[in-house]
C-alpha cells in the first residue's frame, strides 16, 4: 500500500520542499494568489462601490455567466471538497443527492422567488420580510440568526475543512495560515464589494473545476477505470475489520444507490426527497449568501440563466468529488477507511473515522509537482470564495437590517464604512473560533452542519414560502410560527447533541426519538408544525390590506399599482418627530465631511479607496439626478419583464436541466 509522503520522504527531507510540497508547488500557489489579488483590485477599481446598490448588489449589472459561477462557487467551499469526498469514501454516492436536489431548487429560485424579490426592490432577505409583514421583530430576529449561522456553521465548517488540507499537506502553523487566508478574503470583500467577490468567484470556479477534473482523471486511471473502481470499492476493507472478524469498516451494500430504504441511517429516500428539499429551499431561495448573487443580475433573464448555469455545474460534484473520495478508500483502505477508534485517533486525531482525509491524501499522492500546487490553490480558493461570500452577505445584513435600527439617520457613506468594519469583526471572530474547530475534530462535522440546518431552517423556509404564495399570512402569524419552530428545533438539537454517537460495535443507548427519527424527517415535521401555527394565528388576527402587498407576492409580482409599504406607515410617526429631514442628513453635509479636498496625503487616499469614498472633484463630475430620475432608475432596476426569446430560451434550458438531473437520479437509483 502506498501512503502519501512515504514515496518521496527522502526527497522531502532535502532542499526544495516545504512540508509535503515541492518548491514548484509553492511558486504556483504564490502566482495564483497574486493573480487573484490583481483581479480583485481591478474589479474593485472598476466597480461602483460608493453606493449601497453598487457595494452590496454589484449595481445589478452582472451577466448570467458571472451570476451562475458565483452561485456555484459560493456553495462549493472547502467543506464540499473534504465533506463530499469523505462521505463518498464512507457511504458511496448517496451524498450526491444533496447536489442533484439543489438543481430543482435552483430552478425554483430563478422562476418563483427572484421575480418577487426583484419586483419588491429589496437588498436583503430580512428587508423583504420587513416590507411584506411590517414590524421589526421578524427582521431583526432573522438578521441575528443569519449572522450566527454564518459564523458558527459556515465559517467554522470551511475553516475546519481548510485546516485539514493545510495540516495534511504543509504542516504549517494552523493559526498563521488560516489568519492569512481570512485576511486575503476580507481584503477582497472590504475593497471591492460584491463586484470583486463575483469576479474572484468566477476565476476560482474555473480553477476549482480544472483542478478537480484533472485529479478525477488521474484517480480513475490509477484504479483501472470507472467499472473497476466500483467493483473494488466494495472490497476496500481495513485490516482491523479482516483480522478482528467484525463488520465495522465494511462499505455499505447500497453504496451505489441514491434511493435508499426509509430506515437507512444516512440517506433515507423520504428524508432526501422531502426533508432535504425543505432545507434546500431555505438555503437556495431565502439565504442571503445565495440570493444576493441572483439579485445582482442585470435583469430577470440573466438571473434565470445564472440559476441554470449553476444547476449544470451542480452535476459535477458527483464525479469530481464523490467518486474520487471512493477511490481514495480503495487506495488507502487502512487509513481512509479505518474503523478501529484507537487506530483512527493515531492517524487523524479522530476516534470516529478518518474519511475526511480522503481528498487531501489523493492530491498528495497522485498529483505531480506544480499540479499539486494548483490543487492547493483550488482548495484555498474554495475556502476564500466561500468566506468572501459570507463576509459580504453578513456585512450587508448587519448594515441594512441592524445598524439602521441603531442609527436610524445614518448616512449611506456611514453604512458603507460600518459594513467594511463589520467584515473585520468577522475576521477576528473567525480566528478566535479556530480552537473550537480544533476541539471538534471528527468525521461528524458534515452531518452536524446538515442536522443544524434541519433544526433551524424549516421554520424560516415555511415563513418565506407562505409569504411568497399566500397573501393572508400576516406578521403575528409569521412571528409566532418562527418562535414555536425555534423552540421545537432547539429542544431536538439540545436533546440529540447531549448524547455522543456510539462507535461501531458499541450499544446505542440513545432514546428512540433520536435513533429512529432521522434529522431530515424531523425537518419535515418541523416545517409542518411551523406552517400550521402560521396559518392558524394569521386566520385569527387581522389580515394585511392589499394596498401593502403589490409586488410582494408571487401572484402580485406584475402589479403596477403604487404600494404603500407597511414599514413606511409604521415609521411615519418617527419621521414627524425628526426635526431634520432624512434626505438632508444623507446629503452633501455628511459627504463633505468625509470627502476632503483632492490634495490629500497618500495614506488618506488609500483609506478613501478602501472605503469607497470619493473626493469632491470626483463627486462634482457625477451627474445630479432629480427625484423623478431616481424613481425611474429604481423602477427600471425592479423590472421583471422578459423578452419572448429570452423567456423561451430560459424555459427550454430549465426543462433540459431538470430532465438530465432526473435521469441521473434514476440511473443511480
Amino acid at each position: 500500500m502506498v501512503v502519501p509522503g512515504d514515496v518521496s520522504s527522502a526527497e522531502q527531507a532535502g532542499p526544495g520542499w516545504v512540508g509535503k510540497l515541492h518548491w514548484s508547488d509553492i511558486v504556483v500557489i504564490v502566482l495564483y494568489f497574486v493573480f487573484v489579488i490583481f483581479v480583485g483590485l481591478w474589479a474593485a477599481k472598476k466597480s461602483k462601490r460608493d453606493s449601497l446598490g453598487g457595494y452590496f448588489l454589484a449595481s445589478r449589472s452582472m451577466h448570467f455567466s458571472l451570476v451562475g459561477a458565483s452561485l456555484f462557487a459560493s456553495n462549493i467551499g472547502s467543506g464540499h471538497f473534504i465533506g463530499l469526498a469523505g462521505s463518498g469514501a464512507a457511504n458511496g454516492i448517496g451524498v450526491a443527492v444533496f447536489e442533484l436536489n439543489a438543481i430543482f431548487v435552483l430552478i425554483m429560485l430563478g422562476w418563483l422567488f427572484v421575480p418577487v424579490y426583484t419586483a419588491a426592490g429589496v437588498f436583503t432577505m430580512p428587508e423583504y420580510l420587513r416590507k411584506r409583514f411590517g414590524g421589526q421583530r421578524i427582521r431583526v430576529y432573522l438578521s441575528v440568526l443569519a449572522i450566527l449561522l454564518y459564523v458558527f456553521t459556515k465559517i467554522s465548517a470551511d475553516l475546519y475543512a481548510g485546516a485539514i488540507f493545510i495540516e495534511q499537506s504543509l504542516h504549517w502553523n494552523l493559526y498563521a495560515s488560516t489568519a492569512i487566508l481570512l485576511f486575503i478574503a476580507a481584503l477582497f470583500t472590504i475593497t471591492g464589494g460584491l463586484t470583486a467577490v463575483i469576479w474572484t468567484d468566477t476565476l476560482q470556479t474555473i480553477i476549482m473545476i480544472i483542478g478537480a477534473l484533472a485529479l478525477m482523471v488521474l484517480a480513475f486511471i490509477k484504479v483501472g477505470g470507472y467499472n473497476n473502481a466500483i467493483n473494488i470499492f466494495f472490497h476496500s476493507i481495513p485490516d482491523t475489520t479482516i483480522y478482528n472478524n467484525t463488520t465495522c469498516g465494511l462499505p455499505p451494500a447500497n453504496s451505489m444507490n441514491l434511493m435508499r430504504s426509509i430506515s437507512d441511517g444516512n440517506y433515507p429516500w423520504t428524508g432526501m426527497m422531502f426533508g432535504l428539499t425543505i432545507s434546500s429551499v431555505w438555503y437556495w431561495c431565502s439565504d442571503q449568501v445565495i440570493v444576493q448573487r441572483a439579485l445582482a443580475a442585470k435583469n430577470l433573464s440573466h438571473a434565470k440563466g445564472g440559476c441554470i448555469l449553476a444547476g449544470y455545474l451542480k452535476v459535477l460534484p458527483l464525479y469530481l468529488l464523490v467518486f474520487p473520495g471512493m477511490i481514495a478508500r480503495i487506495l488507502f483502505p487502512n487509513e481512509v477507511g479505518c474503523a478501529d477508534p484507537d487506530v483512527c485517533y493515531k492517524l487523524c486525531g479522530s476516534r470516529s473515522g478518518c474519511t475526511n482525509i480522503a481528498y487531501p491524501w489523493l492530491v498528495l499522492e497522485l498529483m505531480p509537482h506544480a499540479a499539486r500546487g494548483l490543487m492547493m490553490a483550488v482548495m484555498m480558493s474554495a475556502l476564500m470564495s466561500s468566506l468572501t461570500s459570507i463576509f459580504n452577505s453578513s456585512s450587508t445584513i448587519f448594515t441594512v437590517d441592524i445598524w439602521t435600527r441603531i442609527r436610524k439617520n445614518a448616512s449611506e457613506m456611514e453604512q458603507l464604512i460600518v459594513g467594511r468594519l463589520f467584515v473585520i469583526i468577522l475576521v477576528v471572530v473567525g480566528i478566535l473560533w479556530i480552537p473550537v474547530i480544533q476541539a471538534s475534530k471528527g468525521s461528524e462535522l458534515f452531518v452536524y452542519i446538515q442536522s443544524i440546518t434541519s433544526y433551524l431552517a424549516p421554520p424560516v423556509c415555511a415563513v418565506y414560502v407562505l409569504a411568497i404564495f399566500w397573501k393572508r399570512i400576516n406578521e403575528p402569524g409569521a412571528f409566532w410560527a418562527l418562535m414555536v419552530g425555534l423552540v421545537v428545533g432547539l429542544i431536538r438539537f439540545a436533546w440529540e447533541f447531549s448524547y455522543s454517537s456510539p462507535a461501531c460495535g458499541e450499544e446505542d443507548t440513545r432514546p428512540n426519538i433520536i435513533t429512529n427519527m432521522h434529522y431530515l424527517h424531523f425537518g419535515i415535521l418541523l416545517f409542518f408544525i411551523t406552517a400550521i401555527v402560521a396559518v392558524v394565528v394569521s386566520l385569527l388576527t387581522k389580515p394585511i390590506a392589499d394596498k401593502h402587498l403589490h409586488r410582494l407576492t408571487f401572484w402580485t409580482r406584475y402589479s403596477e399599482e403604487d404600494r404603500i409599504d407597511i414599514s413606511e406607515v409604521e415609521e411615519s410617526n418617527d419621521v414627524k418627530h425628526d426635526t431634520q429631514p432624512h434626505t438632508e442628513r444623507n446629503g452633501t453635509k455628511e459627504t463633505d465631511q468625509l470627502s476632503h479636498s483632492t490634495k490629500l496625503p497618500w495614506w488618506k487616499q488609500v483609506i478613501n479607496f478602501v472605503c469607497g469614498i470619493k473626493t469632491e472633484e470626483e463627486q462634482a463630475q457625477e451627474p445630479v439626478l432629480t427625484q423623478d430620475e431616481i424613481r425611474e432608475l429604481e423602477k427600471k432596476g425592479n423590472d421583471i419583464s422578459e423578452s419572448t426569446r429570452a423567456k423561451w430560451i430560459g424555459n427550454i434550458n430549465a426543462i433540459i436541466l431538470m430532465t438530465a438531473a432526473a435521469f441521473l437520479w434514476g440511473f443511480y437509483a
